[in-house]
């Protein structure tokens, strides 16, 4: 990718892991249809739920890694068959099952991208309400902000984009870099939608809705009204495309103890081609080709924009990267 972001981007200097790609265990998996699983299978998979076998932890619930025969739909032992992501659902109060199938699986069940992290199928037992997806295997990209910059910037606009031009367009409304998860090749995956809605219909400009999601993440017309639109999405896209420029977290901590967030601490720097620097990841702006992180500088801005009005689509954010990414590859 060139000499500038691609030197921000590592995935030129790393190699992709060796080890077979999960694709041959899908085959089995029928592309619209979910699998009902057994809470006794889903118990066994994860040596009944055991700590050792916790992947990750979030408001919505905690995941485990399992592991499942892909042809029966049995458990497995460890490191034989399908690894998979059992995300444990909270408790929703009096929410009964068919509430949530319209709610929750509706929603997921539809998605087929390779920017979406895959849903395979779920189970619903008495209390229970679990969900079942594939296992990426390098985590968020909270925990691997200096790896694969580019490339996952691009593919992340990318799966956005495909959320937002459903027939029913989908509001993900807690999109951070915690929930964008890494496979081996760096490819992300949008995960967690806990908190996703159907965008507004018709004539309906926007969704008004109890603020929920994540400090630092919220646009600024979504805090002061509750408003929700697709844009709100793309707002908090742009943040995520700053930590990924910057290396830091969407809050940042000064020295003192103090919190402030990062796109109020960056925004002065980001139109400014002489102060950039104090922006870009310090372990790697040596090597950064300034006009291409100018660049990408200004999609941020655009992104993080206060007006939704005039704040970009994702198609038009989307559009902007694979421009660049072209320009770097040249």
């Amino acid at each position: 990718m060139g000499n500038g972001i691609s030197k921000l981007n590592p995935l030129s200097r790393v190699k992709p892991r060796s080890e077979k790609s999960q694709e041959e265990h899908f085959y089995v998996w029928h592309p619209h249809i979910l699998h009902s699983f057994s809470y006794n299978v889903l118990k066994a998979a994860t040596d009944k739920f055991s700590i050792k076998n916790l992947a990750g932890q979030g408001g919505c619930g905690d995941v485990y890694k399992g592991w499942i025969d892909s042809r029966t739909k049995d458990s497995a032992k460890p490191g034989h068959g399908l690894p998979i992501a059992i995300k444990m659902i909270k408790k929703h109060g009096a929410q009964g099952l068919d509430e949530w199938k319209v709610n929750e699986l509706m929603i997921l069940s539809n998605f087929h991208h390779p920017n979406v992290v895959k849903m395979l199928g779920y189970c619903a037992e008495g209390v229970h309400r679990i969900l079942v997806f594939e296992f990426i295997p390098f985590g968020s990209l909270e925990e691997n902000l200096s790896r694969g910059r580019m490339k996952i910037a691009t593919g992340l606009a990318r799966g956005l984009e495909y959320l937002h031009t459903m027939a029913k367009p989908i509001i993900h409304r807690d999109i951070k870099s915690a929930n964008i998860l890494l496979d081996h090749d760096f490819t992300p995956k949008i995960a967690d939608f806990g908190l996703s809605r159907y965008g507004p219909q018709g004539d309906r400009t926007h969704l008004s809705t109890r603020v929920l999601g994540s400090k630092g993440y919220f646009a600024p017309e979504y805090i002061g009204t509750g408003h929700l639109t697709l844009k709100t999405d793309v707002y908090s896209l742009g943040v995520v495309l700053l930590e990924i420029l910057s290396g830091l977290r969407a809050v940042k901590r000064y020295p003192n103890g103090k919190l402030t967030e990062l796109s109020r601490w960056a925004m002065p720097y980001l139109n400014n081609k002489k102060q950039l620097h104090y922006v870009i990841d310090k372990r790697i702006v040596k090597e950064v080709d300034m006009a291409e992180a100018y660049e990408f500088a200004i999609i941020i801005l655009q992104c993080l924009t206060n007006d939704p009005k005039i704040r970009p689509t994702i198609t038009e954010v989307l559009h902007s990267l694979q421009h660049l990414e072209q320009n770097m590859d040249k």
